[in-house]
C-alpha cells in the first residue's frame, strides 16, 4: 500500500495555504520600539538614489534605518572609463552619496554592469542581503525596463520573496519569521502593464538634499548620462551652476494623473501642490499591506 503522504497533490492543499499567509494574510507586525528596516535594490550604483532617494532622507528623519544596494559595480557605464577603476569610481561616489542621504549603509556588489543575469548565486546574494537587514520594506525596479540590468534586478528581487522564509534556502543564514512588504519604484513603461502607484510620498521638503546627494555621482549625471542623452556639452563648470542644471534636468519623474490620485489620497488637498514626488507599487509576492499598515511603512502621511 502507497504510503498517503506521497499521493500527487496530498501537500498542494497546505503549500497553497501557507504561500497565501505569507503573500497576505498575515497581519504586518512592527514593533513599537524597533525602528523601520528598509532595503532598496538597485542595478547600478546610483538607481537606488533615483527610485527612493527622496522617501529614504523622509524614513531616515522618522529613524528608520534604510540601506541601499547595487547589483552591479558599475563597471560598464561611461564613456571613456570602464573596468575596475571605474567600478572603484562608482563605490566612491555611492559611499559619499549615502552619507548625503544619512542613510545607514549602502553597499554595491561586484558584478559586472550589463551582465547581471537572474542566477540562482545572485538571487542568494539577495536573499542574504534581505535577511541580514532584517527587512520590513524591500524596494527594486520593476522586471519590466530598457535595460537588462534594471529587469534583472526585479526578477530577482520577485524571485527572492517569500524564499526569505523558507529556512532550507541559504541556510547559513537565519530566515525571515515575516515576508517584508515589497515595493516597485516608479517607472513610465506601459508594457506589459503600467505602474500602479499605490502609495505617493511628497518628497518636496528634502527635494534639494535629494539633488545634492545626487550630486555625489559625478561620473553619471555630469558625465555618461548627459552624453548618452547628447547634452554633455550643456553641463556646467561651476559646481553651484551644476546643482541648478542638475535639479532640472536630471529625469525625476513626472506626475501623471494616476500619480496625482495617489497623492491625493494619502495627503487629501494639498496633494494637489507637490511638485516633487516618489511613488511604489505593491508586489504582491510579499506581504499584502491594509492602507493602516501602508501608514505604519509611510509615517509622514498627514
Amino acid at each position: 500500500m502507497a504510503d498517503p503522504c506521497s499521493r500527487p497533490g496530498r501537500w498542494l492543499p497546505l503549500v497553497v495555504a501557507l504561500a497565501a499567509l505569507a503573500a497576505g494574510g498575515a497581519h504586518l507586525a512592527l514593533a513599537a520600539d524597533a525602528p523601520l528596516r528598509v532595503i532598496v535594490f538597485g542595478a547600478h550604483p546610483d538607481d537606488a538614489d533615483m527610485d527612493a532617494g527622496g522617501t529614504a532622507m523622509l524614513w531616515t528623519a522618522k529613524g528608520a534605518a534604510v540601506k541601499f544596494v547595487s547589483l552591479t559595480n558599475g563597471d560598464a557605464g561611461h564613456q571613456s572609463e570602464g573596468g575596475g577603476a571605474l567600478a572603484k569610481r562608482r563605490r566612491l561616489e555611492a559611499q559619499e552619496a549615502g552619507r548625503r542621504f544619512g542613510i545607514a549603509e549602502y553597499e554595491v556588489l561586484d558584478n559586472h554592469d550589463g551582465e547581471l543575469m537572474p542566477t540562482l548565486t545572485v538571487r542568494q546574494e539577495v536573499i542574504r542581503r534581505i535577511r541580514r537587514w532584517n527587512a520590513d520594506v524591500v524596494i527594486s525596479p520593476r522586471p519590466n525596463d530598457y535595460h537588462p540590468d534594471h529587469r534583472y534586478t526585479g526578477v530577482l528581487v520577485q524571485d527572492s520573496a517569500y524564499m526569505v522564509m523558507v529556512p532550507n534556502v541559504c541556510p547559513d543564514t537565519p530566515p525571515l519569521r515575516k515576508n517584508p512588504v515589497f515595493l516597485y519604484s516608479q517607472d513610465g513603461f506601459q508594457r506589459p502593464n503600467p505602474f500602479r502607484p499605490d502609495v505617493a510620498v511628497d518628497i518636496d521638503s528634502v527635494i534639494d538634499r535629494k539633488v545634492r546627494a545626487l550630486d555625489a555621482h559625478v561620473s553619471q549625471v555630469y558625465e555618461w548620462l548627459p552624453w548618452v542623452d547628447g547634452s554633455l556639452d550643456s553641463v556646467p563648470k561651476d559646481p553651484a551652476a551644476r546643482l541648478q542644471w542638475l535639479q532640472k534636468s536630471r529625469a525625476f519623474q513626472p506626475i501623471n494623473d494616476d500619480i496625482r490620485a495617489a497623492l491625493r489620497k494619502w495627503y487629501g488637498p494639498k496633494g494637489d501642490s507637490v511638485k516633487n514626488v516618489e511613488a511604489f507599487e505593491v508586489c504582491e509576492y510579499g506581504h499584502r499591506p491594509s492602507e493602516k499598515e501602508l501608514r505604519q511603512l509611510f509615517p509622514f502621511f498627514e
